[in-house]
């Protein structure tokens, strides 16, 4: 592909369609990063070309300008000396120079106007890869916000897993174990102070029918000796 043709496509070609369709955009906006950046050398080094050329057209046109100047005031030295045939061939002379000088002028403003065009050219293409690396740093920043989107929401899922849920509800449980063991322990020693406070009022009552069954014993006894 020609230089001028890959800069006509890519003048040409709508990099945000290009991007929506590609499977990896940030692999497609380099390439044509890329493309961009070698076509933009390459018109370049041929726009310095033919300003070179210019340049080198410029002198030669300097340089006709001089022997048409040259020849003139040969001529008319010869008509001073009565030399007509030099003045003629003086004269001729200078014809030769001015015409080459005209079609020296002619290259000169072919090569002016194509260096304006590669101006243009250049100026086009670098406001097109300007645009395009623009892109690229959306794209990795886009890329980097969706990294960091995904790894919340893998975090997120792994939280939600059933192994983690698992470990909650395994917590959860050794938590109201622990809780009903000390509710446990709470009852079992007020049961062991309401049993011993019990056996004391027991032991009273037993006191007390024990002293009445000795009384009523005694009593008994007295009436049978009367």
């Amino acid at each position: 592909m020609g230089i001028f043709t890959r800069f006509r496509d890519i003048i040409s070609s709508n990099i945000n369609a290009m991007l929506d369709k590609a499977e990896d955009p940030e692999k497609l906006i380099k390439l044509i990063i890329r493309e961009m950046e070698d076509t933009l050398i390459e018109i370049k080094a041929a726009c310095a070309g033919v300003i070179a050329g210019a340049r080198s057209i410029q002198r030669q046109v300097d340089q006709a300008d001089e022997n048409a100047a040259k020849w003139q005031a040969r001529a008319t030295l010869a008509v001073t000396k009565g030399r007509d045939d030099l003045a003629r061939e003086a004269l001729l002379e200078k014809r030769h120079a001015i015409q080459l000088g005209a079609d020296l002028k002619k290259d000169l403003d072919e090569h002016n106007a194509l260096i304006e065009q590669y101006k243009d050219d250049i100026r086009q293409l670098q406001e097109k890869l300007d645009g395009a690396r623009n892109k690229q740093r959306m794209l990795v920043q886009r890329h980097a916000r969706a990294g960091s989107k995904l790894r919340a929401q893998a975090g997120i899922r792994r939280m939600e897993s059933v192994d983690t849920i698992s470990r909650f509800e395994e917590l959860e449980n050794r938590i109201e174990r622990m809780e009903v063991e000390a509710d446990l322990g709470r009852f079992a020693r007020k049961s062991n102070l309401e049993s011993e406070f019990e056996s004391l009022c027991v032991d009273d009552e037993l006191e007390r029918e024990l002293s009445h069954l000795k009384s009523s014993l005694e009593k008994k006894k007295d009436e049978a000796s009367d």
